[in-house]
């Protein structure tokens, strides 16, 4: 009798101790029951190392400590890897330590995804959530567009360009559910990347070679706190300029496949030339700029003609 997971949950997490207990809950409670969960150490200096030793200690049978030789720090993608290689399920499921996942992710997904063979992987939405603090406001809770017409199938490559303009909710790690066979096939993880849109490499790969179902549910709730790789980023102004090792990652990426879709490397090349060819979004601005100016005066002169001053009446501020 077989009787490996069909589910692999991977959490990842470096000095989480601050919301690893509620991640993992989240996991406990799922309502789907052929799962391993496997806690992934990143090298935490903090109480979350204990926490997840604690917990794999009292499911040994389903839960799993994994940490880098001598206790490293290797990063979100070769934490996410090293989860997935000691994992035994078909699927594979990701989950960072300050998120969680509602109770049905898997008893919906899972019969989901087996109904659409062709999928490469799923995902749906995902609750950006602020109303965790002691004085929530549900208010604040929203979800974002998804870009395409959900509860379908969606072809190569049409999310790969919504990923590149990074203007509506594309795949997320806590809220997909990923064939292995196919991760395996698209290698994984980008190791080289630490820090924001590391994760969006490796669903670039995925999505430019596999049709991806896209589902009108909520299955993951995104915590929106202070000490976030994006809010750190937005604080300290970098947000956008982050985004320019995935663009050149993707140029290369495109370049070695032999990705020649014009209009994909069109819409690569339009997100790219802000970063490398600022001069140009300068240009960009300069004629709305001149025929600003042109416009006020013109109608500077206009005044003169239709209102002509005498001669003592001293020039207003504007006519000169």
């Amino acid at each position: 009798m077989d009787t490996r997971p069909l589910v692999s949950c991977i959490i990842i997490f470096l000095d989480a101790e601050r919301f690893l207990r509620e991640a993992i809950d989240s996991i406990l409670a799922q309502t789907y029951d052929t799962w391993e969960l496997l806690l992934v150490d990143d090298g935490s200096s903090d109480g979350s190392t204990a926490i997840a030793r604690e917990v794999a200690s009292k499911h040994p049978d389903r839960i799993r400590y994994l940490e880098h030789p001598d206790h490293v720090n290797r990063g979100m993608s070769a934490s996410r890897n090293l989860g997935a290689r000691a994992s035994r399920g078909d699927y594979l499921a990701f989950l960072d330590a300050d998120d969680v996942w509602v109770p049905e992710k898997l008893t919906e997904q899972v019969p989901l995804l087996e109904a659409h063979p062709r999928a490469a992987m799923l995902y749906g939405r995902s609750l950006i959530w602020y109303s965790w603090t002691e004085n929530p406001d549900v208010s604040a809770d929203h979800v974002y567009d998804l870009g395409v017409e959900p509860d379908r199938l969606i072809e190569p490559p049409r999310l790969v360009f919504l990923m590149l303009e990074n203007r509506v909710q594309t795949p997320t790690t806590c809220n997909a559910l990923i064939r292995r066979q196919v991760y395996e096939e698209v290698g994984g993880f980008q190791e080289a990347f630490r820090g924001m849109f590391e994760d969006q490499a490796f669903f670039i790969k995925l999505c430019l070679s596999h049709p991806v179902y896209v589902a009108d549910a909520c299955w993951a709730w995104y915590r929106q706190h202070e000490e976030s790789c994006c809010a750190v980023a937005e604080r300290s102004g970098v947000s956008r300029a982050l985004r320019l090792p995935l663009l050149d990652w993707a140029d290369g990426y495109f370049a070695s496949e032999g990705i020649r879709d014009p209009w994909l490397r069109l819409a690569l090349l339009r997100e790219l030339v802000p970063y490398r060819y600022p001069w140009i979004a300068q240009l960009r601005k300069g004629p709305r700029h001149w025929i600003r100016g042109a416009r006020k005066r013109m109608r500077v002169a206009f005044n003169r003609l239709t209102h002509p001053r005498s001669p003592e009446e001293p020039p207003t501020r504007g006519a000169e």
